[in-house]
């Protein structure tokens, strides 16, 4: 595992949010570090979703607060969150089909020779150049990605979000409908990303993946954070255990004595 950073990159705190009268937050705390990979799970209607909206700037909070990198906001927006450093690589990739590798990681902020011009030699030199500092394998960047696999496709995306200036990566559900080899490729690809000091958040239903992936699991549960424990000192039944609400505890520090205590 690489060097997690003593500071939390991101931190959240007592965030809400309704949808009439329905609360979908009700005072989330949570950090992220830089160097880690954190997996959030829980149920549907968890508040997974709605958390990620706030923090890439689609949705506002009611209240709480938001810290990135010392800088204190009580909501964001899409351009504020990217000028932050927080991006999100979405379950559908958001990518052209149509356009190769270079221009959809440069789609919104081309070159141009001039007005009227691409610089397309630039963009595909820089673009070859951020996918292997990635160690993203991507065999033409002149083909269009709608002709390449889903894990390529994922690579893609990625080096789309380095090159906007991401320094959190939130990955929504990252593997969902793809096969054996190219869940094993994108998993890899998230922990290299870790190890190169990024910070990652994945959000996913897959717990044999969580376990692979992560450093840290968070259990949301009915719009509440219900745990946070270290991959390494929890087991997958006792993470379903805490999204069903069988175990709820405060932070990882105590886990191991409330696991005692329920096996004792």
């Amino acid at each position: 595992m690489s060097e997690i950073s003593f500071q939390p990159f991101l931190e959240v705190r007592k965030i809400k949010r309704k949808y009439g009268n329905v609360e979908a937050l009700r005072g989330v705390d949570l950090k992220a570090y830089t160097g880690e990979v954190l997996a959030i799970v829980g149920d549907n209607g968890a508040g997974k979703s709605t958390l990620i909206k706030i923090l890439s700037g689609a949705i506002a909070p009611d209240s709480g607060e938001i810290i990135i990198a010392g800088k204190k906001y009580h909501k964001l927006k899409p351009k504020s969150a990217l000028e932050a450093g927080i991006t999100t690589v979405y379950q559908d990739l958001a990518l052209v089909n149509t356009l190769d590798t270079s221009d959809n990681i440069f789609l919104g902020r081309e070159y141009l020779k001039n007005i009227f011009c691409l610089d397309e030699k630039k963009m595909h030199q820089e673009a070859q150049e951020l996918l292997e500092k990635l160690g993203i394998q991507v065999p033409f960047l002149h083909t269009a990605v709608g002709y390449l696999s889903g894990g390529q496709r994922q690579g893609v995306a990625v080096a789309r979000a380095v090159h906007q200036g991401g320094k959190l990566l939130i990955f929504d559900e990252p593997t969902a409908a793809m096969g054996v080899k190219e869940t094993v490729a994108v998993l890899k690809l998230i922990k290299s990303l870790a190890k190169k000091g990024f910070g990652i958040i994945v959000i996913s239903h897959n717990m044999e993946q969580v376990f692979q992936v992560s450093d840290r699991i968070c259990v949301m549960r009915q719009g509440e954070v219900v745990g946070s424990v270290k991959t390494d000192e929890a087991d997958p039944q006792d993470v379903v255990a805490m999204i069903t609400g069988a175990i709820k505890i405060e932070d990882a520090s105590n886990y191991r004595s409330n696991k005692n205590e329920l096996t004792s």
